[in-house]
């Protein structure tokens, strides 16, 4: 990533500078939830063991009728409203999801009529659980560059249409749920800061989707292998992740001149409760400035961020000024932080 100092020689203006912010935010939940009571009835689990693995204990599932698209349109037009723009002034549309509607077109294509976006540019982003930070880091760069205004970026997930319901080791983690914000260059609070970016895909198959791409076609052998579903090595990513979490953050808090104590809130991708206390502890950072609502919704992947940024945002915990650490790690794998001044 350029350095802002960079970008302050390159595109100010009348000596204005033009800084992406988080002008507006917006999330959705489908209605219906499901505990962890209601597992114990489909597989070999206890609501014990699940909240002592995970700290799950309900997660929300869409209705039959609901696409991943619907989910993100209601997040998107929530985020909308919060910047007070209209989807005439939506210059570009972002879409970071790991359930795509189909594999064609894009999810953001069946979003962009249901929004009254068209013509507007829009595509994919897929990065997994890091989707929401790595589709805002390229949302800010369309706004620094002045190409565009106002880029709403969405990240939205159906998980519980592609995760094997027998396999107890996964099946019991995911949620649905979208998450969806507007980056453009106005307002007085969400000023992005800066952002670390980082992938390795020779760890591909500790989390993926063995079956229904180009390297192993559909098939009835593979349906009848459940290949069409997320496969997961949960123990050997929970040490990659947090590693990976604490180095990125790390990196970004040099570029910035910041220190871990000058962090106010970390907002972590909801991936497991332990995860997630060893990453604080790792960040030298108090559990009480770490965001976590896991135990309501889950882990929905890419829109699990702009959750809990949203719920922090609505309970009055964040306050005006305080630096927000936002950080994810993901299938690819994929990694990244990305800090907010609010």
């Amino acid at each position: 990533m350029v350095r802002l100092e960079g970008w302050e020689r390159l595109r100010a203006k009348g000596g204005k500078v033009i800084e992406p912010r988080i002008s507006g935010l917006g999330v959705y939940v489908p209605e219906k939830v499901m505990t962890n009571a209601d597992w114990e009835r489909l597989v070999d689990t206890s609501d014990e063991w699940i909240i002592q693995r995970t700290g799950i204990r309900e997660r929300h599932v869409a209705a039959p009728e609901e696409v991943t698209s619907d989910l993100g349109v209601h997040a998107a037009k929530k985020a909308m409203d919060d910047a007070r723009i209209t989807a005439e002034e939506v210059d570009l549309l972002i879409c970071a999801t790991a359930s795509p509607d189909t594999l064609l077109p894009s999810t953001a294509c069946w979003m962009q009529p249901k929004l009254g976006l068209e013509g507007k540019p829009a595509f994919d982003l897929s990065a997994a659980c890091s989707g929401f930070i790595y589709g805002l880091t390229v949302a800010g760069q369309f706004v620094r560059s002045g190409m565009y205004e106002n880029v709403l970026v969405v990240g939205a997930e159906l998980l519980t249409r592609v995760m094997d319901w027998q396999d107890r080791s996964i099946c019991v983690l995911l949620g649905d749920g979208a998450g969806a914000a507007v980056v453009s260059p106005q307002g007085d609070r969400g000023r992005i800061l800066g952002s670390k970016l980082h992938a390795d895909g020779t760890y591909g198959e500790l989390l993926w989707m063995p079956a229904g791409g180009t390297r192993m076609p559909a098939t009835i052998e593979t349906v009848e292998k459940r290949l069409h579903y997320y496969l997961m090595r949960g123990n050997e990513l929970f040490k990659i992740a947090v590693k990976c979490m604490a180095e990125a953050t790390g990196e970004l808090l040099q570029e910035l001149g910041m220190a871990n104590e000058d962090i106010d809130w970390v907002i972590p991708h909801q991936a497991n409760m332990r995860i997630l206390q060893a990453l604080a502890k790792r960040l030298r950072v108090s559990w009480e400035r770490v965001v976590v609502n896991i135990q309501r919704y889950g882990n929905t992947s890419a829109a699990s961020i702009p959750l809990a940024f949203r719920e922090a945002l609505d309970d009055g915990r964040i306050k005006k000024g305080d630096k927000i650490l936002l950080v994810s790690f993901g299938g690819g794998l994929t990694w990244g932080a990305l800090m907010i001044e609010w």
